[in-house]
C-alpha cells in the first residue's frame, strides 16, 4: 500500500452548496473526475465544471423520492475497495467499479428541521441514509480514501489540495476519518434523542 495517495476521482453529494465552489474548481484544475447526484450535480455543472452523474455509473436513477441515490455496489465498492488487495482489485475490474478517492458529504439538516417545529413526517425525511453510509464507508477505508463529512472540513481539504497538490498521507486521511466518525456519532445521537422524546 502506498502511503501517499493522489486524488483522481471524487464523489460530491452535499445538501448545502455554500462554500464548496473553490474546492470544486481546485479539484477540476487538478484533473480530478467528479461524480455527483441531483442538485449537487446541477450546481457543479453551473460552475462550468464537468461532472459524471452517479446514475451513469450505477445505471439506476434516483428512486423512491430521492431516498435511494448512492446506495449501490458500484459506489460503495469504489469507496470500500482495498487498493492493496489483489482480490478486491480483480472484483472491481470484473464489475467495472471505479475507484473513489475522495468523498465530500454534507448531511441533511436533521437538527435544524427538528428545531424548526416541522412535522414528524418532515423530520423523518431529514434522516440521512446515503450520506451517513458514505461517511462511514469513506472513514472505514481511510487507508485509501479521504472523507469530508461536513462543511467544517472544507478548509482543511482546500489546504491539502492547495499545499499538497491533492496528495494525502495516511495521517491526513486518518484525521479526516476521525472527524467523520465524530460527525456520524453526533448525528445519530441527535436522531436517537428525538426518537427518545
Amino acid at each position: 500500500m502506498a502511503e501517499n495517495k493522489k486524488i483522481k476521482r471524487a464523489l460530491v453529494s452535499v445538501f448545502h452548496k455554500d462554500g464548496i465552489d473553490e474546492i470544486l474548481r481546485t479539484l477540476h484544475a487538478q484533473g480530478v473526475e467528479l461524480l455527483s447526484t441531483g442538485g449537487t450535480q446541477s450546481f457543479i455543472e453551473s460552475l462550468g465544471i464537468p461532472c459524471t452523474a452517479v446514475e451513469n455509473v450505477t445505471s439506476y436513477p434516483s428512486i423512491l423520492g430521492g431516498r435511494v441515490k448512492t446506495l449501490h455496489p458500484k459506489i460503495f465498492g469504489g469507496i470500500l475497495g482495498r487498493r492493496d488487495l489483489e482480490g478486491d482489485q480483480a472484483q472491481m475490474a470484473q464489475y467495472e467499479i471505479p475507484e473513489i478517492d475522495l468523498v465530500i458529504v454534507d448531511l441533511y439538516p436533521f437538527e435544524d428541521t427538528v428545531a424548526s417545529g416541522a412535522s414528524d413526517a418532515d423530520i423523518i425525511e431529514k434522516i440521512d441514509i446515503g450520506g451517513i453510509s458514505l461517511i462511514r464507508a469513506g472513514a472505514k477505508n481511510f487507508k485509501d480514501v479521504i472523507i469530508v463529512p461536513s462543511k467544517a472540513e472544507y478548509k482543511p481539504l482546500l489546504d491539502l489540495l492547495q499545499q499538497k497538490n491533492g496528495t494525502s498521507d495516511i495521517e491526513d486521511r486518518k484525521w479526516f476519518a476521525t472527524q467523520a466518525f465524530g460527525v456520524s456519532s453526533h448525528y445519530d445521537t441527535a436522531i436517537h434523542n428525538w426518537f427518545s422524546k
